[in-house]
Parts: structure tokens; C-alpha cells; sequence
């Protein structure tokens, strides 16, 4: 089957300018006992929009900077405050990070105050001279995103060359003893390439892989034909099992996203070294924080700027927006009454709470349902069921934006549902690309 793409949709701006920060959000007069139970102990912070990619699917449509991104007094004074509310690590992104000009300064601050520091790059321009000035800036790990095999990473990440610049700085980083991992995004036409991809990266040094599905937010909701189809996690969740049995094989680590798993068979293969072995719920605003580049917070990264940034550090302290923006508690507050569609009926609803806000908010309009989850497709796959989309609200435009889809069912087709339960009893073969699996949404 052929992966190459169609040409890219031109109806929206490729990189659109940012609106300013929403300023001087209301916090609640006081923070609770559970409110300050509960601290960041991961901060991803967005230190710029700018990038140096145009990729498919990104989710902040990243490329020119915010107009209003932070001081480098300002993103300092942010760093003290990070360690004082018991920040541990704290991850810089973008956009691409170092396209902001003081960010070996940004950097340095935050190893002073001995959290741990880590980076994650598209590596287009992670030159030897710019590994170096990592290795200087105190990085102690640093992630290259790498998505297909070649000419599909080029044509996803939107810059033919970017994915040999990718395995040059992965050379470039180890050159200078930066121990390096990589990241992949799963989108629909690369699922049969990733586990030929592993092998490159394997080969290539790094210490560990982090695997997450491409979700539909920014320029991926602009094509819909990225986002796999909720029944096939049915296949991706055996592959991500192969590959974390081959990297141990190697004495190396499988770190799998948020979005990935959720109660399957192979929770406790995947995260048996999680305290509680597996999938819990959602843990942005609990411990895990998002700052973006103006100075906005958010409990997660990943999450929509409209509906989940809770303040702004020009207005008010890190700590008084952690424990009193009404934005950054939804998962403490959150029960099953918030579940609704299937999770509200699930076995596990009450430990799982719907699963990854990011993935259920940005595709079906709010949290509380999930489709991308293993045990509800095994479920369907009982009752000879499977879950589509398709989408009925197309995105804004703007970064961090999403449109809406709508799940369905259908039956599974009579010559490929016992391929699909055998693949769920042995999850061993390729069973799902065949171009009736793989047509367009209607």
C-alpha cells in the first residue's frame, strides 16, 4: 500500500500568528487541602512558538512566534518559581526551543536550581556546534522527534531533509555524550513503518522510545485521514507490546504516551514499573503542569489553550494558579458523573475517569469519553463492532485549536473479523491495512 500523502490542505494560514495571552483570569478566593496536596512535579514549557518545521500534524500549528512571548527576566523569575512549588524536571519545547536566543540561559537557571532538565527537538538544525551549547546548558536528556521511515517523515514533517537532519542530530547530541531518546508520533499512513523504524533507532543509540497516536488538534484536525481509527488500537497496542519486549531485549526503555493503552492486556507489560502497574486517569493538573511561551499555564502541555489555561504568570504567581485556577482542577474534582458515551458504563470507569483529556476533548468537543482505548475496542470486537469517526466540525485555524468528530459503529467486515480476533488473542500479524481499513472517513 502506497504512504504517500495528499497534498496539504491550503484552506488555513500553515503557521498562524498566536492571539495574545488572555490576561487577569479570575482565581478562586482561596486553595483547598486538596488543591495543595498536589504539585507540579513535571512542567513541559513551550519557551517559543517559532519553529523551523511545518509538520502535518502539529497540534500548536507552531512556526511564528507568540507576540507576546516571555522576557528572558521574565522566563528566569518563572524558573524560581517552578522550583519553589517542587517542580523536579522540567522539559523544554517548542515550537523548537532553540530558535528562542536565550535559551541556553533559560536552561542553565533551571539546572542551578537542580531540577532536572530535559529537551525535545525536531532536530533540523541540531548542528554539532548547537549539541555542544546543549551539553553546555546542562541538558541531561534530550528527545529527537523521528515519525516514518524517510520520504513519510519528509512528507509529515513538511521539509524534505528533516528526517535525515533528524538521525544527524541524534549522531550530533551522542557525539557529545547527551544521552538522547526519540519520540514518534503514530499517524494512520506510517502505522506498517514504525516497527522498521525502531530498528533504525535502535541502531542509532538511543536509550529509550516514547510512542504516542497522532491526535487531533491544529493542523492535524485539517486532515482527518492522519488520525487512525479508535478500532485500530487493536493493532497498535500489540505493536507497542513487541516493541517494548525488543527494546528490553537490548537493555533499553518503551515509554508510552498518555494517550496510549488504557486497560488492555498489555497494561502491565508497558507500565509494570508504574506504581500501580498500569493506566491510572489523567493526571494534568495533578502532576503534571503546561506553560506556554506568553506565560499562560495550563495542566498539561498538550491541552487546548480556550477551554484549559488557568491564568497567567504576568498576573498572578505559579503557586496561586496551580492551586487556584478553576482551569487546573478538573482532575482533582473530577468522578464518574463527568463520564459519559461508553465511559460512563465502563468496568473501570472509576479508576480510569475517562482516560487523556487531550485525546478525548480535542476529538469528540469535552473529556469524560474517550474512543481511543484498548479494552473498549476489545469490547466492540466481542460483539462483532467497530469504532470510526468522522468529523463534523472543522478546526479554526489557530494554534492550539481542534474540531469536533463524532464516534460511530459498524459491523466489523464478515472476511476480516476473525483476522481481528485472532490478532486480539495472539497480537501477532498485521490484520487492519487493507484500503477497506484505511479509506476515508465519510
Amino acid at each position: 500500500m502506497s504512504t504517500e500523502l495528499p497534498p496539504r490542505p491550503r484552506l488555513l494560514p500553515i503557521a498562524p500568528t498566536a492571539e495574545p495571552a488572555r490576561r487577569r483570569l479570575p482565581l478562586a478566593g482561596e486553595s483547598r487541602p486538596i488543591d495543595q496536596r498536589w504539585r507540579p512535579i513535571i512542567a513541559v514549557w513551550e519557551i517559543t512558538l517559532r519553529c523551523d518545521l511545518a509538520c502535518r500534524h502539529c497540534g500548536s500549528r507552531a512556526g511564528r512566534q507568540r507576540p507576546d512571548e516571555l522576557s528572558t527576566d521574565e522566563a528566569l523569575d518563572l524558573v524560581k518559581q517552578l522550583a519553589e512549588i517542587g517542580t523536579k524536571e522540567v522539559t523544554l519545547i517548542g515550537g523548537e526551543a532553540y530558535l528562542r536566543d536565550d535559551w541556553v540561559t533559560i536552561a542553565k537557571a533551571v539546572r542551578s536550581y537542580n531540577m532536572e532538565l530535559t529537551m525535545v527537538t525536531g532536530g533540523r538544525a541540531m548542528t554539532p556546534e548547537r549539541a555542544r551549547q546543549v551539553r553546555e546548558a546542562g541538558v541531561q536528556s534530550l528527545s529527537v522527534s523521528v515519525d516514518a521511515l524517510e520520504p513519510l517523515h519528509d512528507e509529515l514533517r513538511g521539509v524534505k531533509g528533516s528526517w535525515r537532519a533528524a538521525m544527524d542530530a541524534i549522531a550530533n547530541l551522542r557525539a557529545e555524550g547527551i544521552p538522547v531518546s526519540a519520540n514518534t508520533q503514530i499517524a494512520r499512513p506510517a502505522l506498517t513503518q514504525i516497527e522498521d523504524l525502531l530498528e533504525l533507532l535502535i541502531e542509532a543509540g538511543v536509550h529509550s522510545w516514547q510512542v504516542s497516536m497522532t491526535v487531533p488538534m491544529g493542523r492535524a484536525a485539517d486532515e482527518p485521514g492522519l488520525i487512525l481509527e479508535p478500532f485500530q488500537v487493536l493493532e497498535v497496542m500489540p505493536l507497542v507490546a513487541r516493541a517494548k519486549r525488543r527494546l528490553a531485549s537490548v537493555k533499553k526503555r518503551l515509554w508510552p504516551g498518555n494517550d496510549i493503552g488504557y486497560f488492555g492486556p498489555y497494561e502491565t507489560l508497558i507500565r509494570g514499573t508504574m506504581p500501580r502497574g498500569h493506566m491510572s486517569s489523567c493526571g494534568a493538573g495533578r502532576l503534571t503542569l503546561g506553560i506556554e511561551a506568553d506565560g499562560s499555564i495550563k495542566g498539561c502541555p498538550s491541552l487546548p489553550t480556550s477551554d484549559y489555561v488557568g491564568g497567567n504568570v504576568r498576573d498572578h504567581s505559579v503557586r496561586d494558579i496551580w492551586e487556584r485556577a478553576e482551569a487546573l482542577r478538573f482532575t482533582r474534582d473530577r468522578t464518574t458523573d463527568d463520564l459519559w458515551g461508553y465511559c460512563k458504563t465502563c468496568y473501570y470507569g472509576d479508576e480510569c475517569r475517562g482516560g487523556c483529556s487531550w485525546t478525548a476533548h480535542v476529538t469528540l468537543g469535552r473529556i469524560g469519553n474517550n474512543p481511543f482505548c484498548h479494552h473498549r475496542a476489545l469490547e466492540y470486537l466481542r460483539e462483532g463492532k467497530r469504532e470510526r469517526l468522522r468529523q463534523v466540525r472543522p478546526p479554526e485555524g489557530k494554534p492550539f485549536d481542534y474540531g469536533v468528530f463524532e464516534s460511530y459503529l459498524e459491523d466489523w467486515p464478515a472476511d476480516e473479523l476473525a483476522r481481528a480476533r485472532e490478532l486480539a488473542e495472539t497480537g501477532e500479524g498485521w490484520l487492519l491495512h487493507t484500503e477497506r481499513a484505511m479509506r476515508e472517513r465519510p
